[in-house]
């Protein structure tokens, strides 16, 4: 089993009519990474994601995890080994913080009507490690975006799973939250949890992940190390926009957008 993807995607195909959402994805990831999801909305990302925990039922092709097929599991033994944090969604009726992160704990629930000690001390334990203790009785409507963020990564977490999703997590975030979020989703990595993020903030996926999954209209177009792969040319392929491209002091890359190239753009 030491030779065994975390994830495996064999020929991944999703449509909704004539749509193809998918068009045949295949990769594979092992343990212990941060891989980044990149490209144009509407390129298959978030469809991807929901088929890998089963929100959305692929139309041909397998997902494996830890090399058994996720056909035919159900969902409490899936939400054992995927957790999903989607981009941001208030709809939680009043529910606080507390309540938010013991949802995470459903799928280990034996008892009919309430969860355990042990449950509770797994909540309280996230709440610390995501600095959201003080926060555990207020109402998620009354969080900032950063807090909520990490309330939904707090809930994930207490899945215990071996692969997180986590679609847009910094999309509302100044840059303190922004890099607060990354951090402490680079944590959770060193704990050997494979984590797969969609992000549009392409330098923030360059500082922080081990591995890039590049993807244009349903299609991937590269996977690799993000200083390796993400180029100028490939920046002009896949959003067509001339950018450059640059490497600071520290090693790190940074992508700055130039202009967009649009047939419409000189009509105004």
């Amino acid at each position: 089993m030491d030779n065994v993807p975390l994830l495996e995607v064999k020929n991944l195909k999703k449509c909704y009519g004539d749509f193809e959402a998918l068009k045949g994805v295949s990769y594979s990831i092992g343990s212990g990474q941060m891989v980044g999801l990149i490209g144009p909305n509407g390129c298959g990302k978030s469809t991807m994601m929901k088929c890998i925990c089963k929100i959305h039922e692929p139309t041909s092709g397998e997902i494996f995890i830890d090399g058994e097929s996720t056909k035919g599991k159900k969902a409490s033994a899936l939400a054992k080994l995927v957790a999903n944090v989607p981009a941001e969604s208030r709809g939680t009726f009043g529910m606080s913080v507390m309540d938010l992160v013991m949802l995470g704990r459903h799928p280990y629930v034996d008892s009919i009507w309430w969860e355990s000690d042990d449950d509770e001390n797994v909540a309280m334990d996230a709440m610390k490690r995501f600095g959201l203790d003080h926060l555990k009785d207020k109402q998620l409507s009354m969080l900032s975006s950063g807090e909520y963020q990490r309330a939904m990564i707090a809930k994930a977490y207490v899945q215990s799973p071996r692969l997180m999703l986590v679609d847009e997590p910094t999309s509302h975030l100044d840059m303190k939250y922004k890099l607060e979020v990354m951090e402490y989703l680079q944590a959770m990595v060193k704990t050997d949890m494979t984590i797969l993020v969609a992000e549009h903030d392409i330098s923030l996926m360059a500082r922080y992940c081990d591995l890039c999954i590049i993807m244009k209209k349903g299609e991937i177009k590269t996977i690799g190390d993000p200083k390796k792969v993400i180029t100028e040319e490939l920046i002009e392929e896949v959003y067509e926009v001339d950018a450059r491209v640059g490497t600071d002091p520290d090693g790190e890359i940074y992508i700055l957008p130039k202009r967009f190239r649009a047939s419409n753009a000189n009509k105004f």
